[in-house]
């Protein structure tokens, strides 16, 4: 219990700044999730966006908290819009297998973005593919067997390509802007 003339001590993890900051993150973040286009010839129902940029972003800057908040939040977002239990659940799980890895990592070592990004992209994929193995039969009706039978030829693909579109988006979005939302002195 502090007395008045005491200073208290501020226990928030994010500051007012960083909460703004990944607010606006979000917004990019929906925003970004009505641009989508597929990326394999003949797989229209797979669709690429980059959604997934504002959370690995948050996650650099912030931590690996902020960014998988930034990811969930806008899958969530997105899924209520779109009345999408489904594609919402799918989203939450890629986002997290996306963000965390590389956000720890970049977290622990600022030079290792790369090799954080390359370990991301490849939990991301193996998080869509368990996600559609258990998801895809359960809510959508599709037989284990057909979902099994993706697996190669256009779940791994898919999630590899839309993995290392985000990565590029990451490197190229956060280099541009990263003294702007974390200040040189606040880069530790």
């Amino acid at each position: 219990m502090s007395t008045p003339n005491t200073p208290t001590k501020n226990t928030n993890a994010w500051s007012t700044k960083q909460l703004v900051t990944m607010a606006l993150m979000c917004a990019i973040g929906v925003l970004l999730s009505f641009i989508e286009f597929p990326l394999l010839p003949g797989v229209t129902w797979l669709k690429f966006d980059a959604s997934n940029m504002p959370a690995m972003v948050s996650g650099f800057a912030f931590g690996p908290g902020a960014g998988v908040a930034v990811g969930i939040l806008t899958a969530i977002i997105h899924g209520l819009l779109m009345a999408d239990f489904t594609g919402a659940l799918m989203n939450v799980l890629t986002v997290t297998c996306f963000v965390l890895p590389a956000a720890i990592i970049y977290k622990k070592k600022r030079t290792a973005a790369i090799g954080g990004l390359v370990l991301s992209i490849i939990a991301a994929m193996a998080g869509a593919v368990v996600g559609n193995l258990i998801v895809t039969p359960m809510w959508l009706g599709v037989p284990f067997e057909a979902v099994t039978a993706m697996i190669i030829p256009i779940l791994i693909p898919f999630n590899l390509l839309k993995g290392l579109l985000n990565a590029v988006l990451t490197l190229v979005i956060y280099k541009s802007i990263s003294n702007l939302i974390t200040p040189k002195k606040d880069q530790t």
